[in-house]
């Protein structure tokens, strides 16, 4: 609504208004991009309690692979994770970087098998794991 107001009082002659202007459509836009991650409501998931315990790590791949239900903490991680991937977690806030990392690391170490399937499910043709492993490396 502010920015319908501030857009109706934008006289394009006034040129003393046309920094203020580009300013202001500036800091909206970084608003939204900085509001464009996902749900942090998990992010405190204590995720070594999840990957020191092989039969929770095996819950949380089944409920990823769909071989398994899904409480509402993985059901949470399970809806953005096809997106995650694709985008090398650009949506992801630290905290889920950190928790994606550690659970690829843990399964990869633990499970090699239900490793390469999860990734032959999100990336059947092998175009975004690279990046995505990349970009959650130093969380």
């Amino acid at each position: 609504m502010f920015l319908a107001f501030a857009v109706k009082s934008y006289d394009s002659n006034d040129k003393s208004h046309s920094v203020e202007m580009k300013l202001f459509i500036g800091l909206c836009l970084m608003a939204m991009a900085a509001a464009q991650t996902y749900s942090p409501e998990n992010d405190n998931l204590d995720i070594e309690a999840v990957v020191n315990n092989d039969d929770t790590l095996k819950a949380f791949y089944g409920c990823f692979m769909e071989t398994g239900s899904c409480d509402a903490v993985q059901a949470d991680f399970k809806k953005d994770l096809p997106e995650a991937v694709e985008q090398a977690c650009a949506k992801c806030t630290s905290a889920q970087k950190h928790i994606l990392k550690r659970f690829l690391e843990a399964l990869k170490q633990k499970f090699p098998q239900e490793y390469e399937e999860f990734r032959k499910k999100f990336d059947p043709e092998t175009k975004y794991f690279t990046k995505l492993e990349t970009a959650v490396a130093n969380s």
